[in-house]
């Protein structure tokens, strides 16, 4: 795989040090991304959106999701004091750990596990002081005065 260095953008920018820093971790992800659970990532609505991750085999209690500052850290791993003698084990019960980058103002609303289907429900809440809004321009209108005219 490619590297790429960004130390000559950083020396020239103030202010993006997150957008690096999202972009180095992005490269270094996907190099070493095993794949697993699998998940996807559903816009549900103007500012809503769900994470779906396929965690079969694991319960409530052998899950954990931690959404702290920008990033959502969904982890898992299995209770190894019931030891079994399985005769073929295809269900994966490893241990995992899946981080997802959240946008500013994104926050979790909430999260289920059915049938083996973990959903995590996301709003983008913006704040009323970062929403646009309209400025009038020059406020009221006054009628301009009008000039009787004389005659020359």
């Amino acid at each position: 795989m490619r590297n790429y260095d960004f130390a000559p953008l950083t020396r020239s920018t103030v202010g993006f040090d997150r957008v690096f820093d999202l972009l180095d971790s992005a490269f270094t992800a996907s190099q070493t991304d095993e794949g697993y659970p699998p998940y996807n990532i559903v816009k549900t609505g103007e500012t809503s959106y769900r994470i779906e991750l396929a965690v079969a085999g694991f319960g409530p209690g052998d899950l954990s999701i931690v959404a702290q500052e920008n990033v959502l850290t969904v982890s898992g791993s299995k209770n190894s004091s019931q030891q079994q003698l399985y005769l073929h084990h295809g269900i994966a019960s490893r241990a995992f750990e899946r981080r997802f980058n959240l946008a500013d103002y994104v926050k979790v609303a909430k999260a289920d596990l059915v049938n083996g289907l973990l959903t995590i429900d996301l709003v983008r809440e913006i704040p009323e002081a970062m929403r646009p809004r309209q400025i009038q321009i020059g406020g009221e209108r006054k009628q301009p005065e009008q000039i009787e005219q004389q005659a020359a």
